[in-house]
């Protein structure tokens, strides 16, 4: 579904040495400390490889940024995994604790 162009802003960036104007439906705001990234990104890569052209050296930056995401989605699943598994914990718990509560109840009643 697209948002109608009303919407979208347009940020001017510099990512190596190139300058971008970019359509955003979000906060410009955002666009710009992200493209920084990327530059910053490309410009750590260009020095590190030597003499790459741009597209080898985008190549490769897109390469950091995939391994990155897929750290990040790893984690993340490792991190729902273990929310789901203490709240079966806590589940169990809770269920316990009412048995308990319920045959003090029965006692006491």
């Amino acid at each position: 579904m697209h948002e109608p162009d009303t919407l979208k802003q347009t940020v001017r960036v510099t990512i190596f040495n190139q300058t971008y104007s970019l359509a955003t439906a979000g906060d410009a705001g955002e666009t710009e400390p992200l493209a920084h990234e990327i530059d910053d990104l490309m410009s750590s890569i260009a020095r590190r490889a030597g003499n790459l052209d741009s597209t080898r050296t985008a190549v490769l930056a897109c390469l950091h940024l995939a391994d990155r995401l897929r750290v990040a989605e790893r984690e993340l699943r490792d991190l729902k995994e273990s929310v789901d598994h203490k709240t079966r914990d806590f589940v169990t718990l809770l269920d316990e604790t009412l048995r308990v509560v319920e045959r003090c109840a029965k006692i006491a009643g």
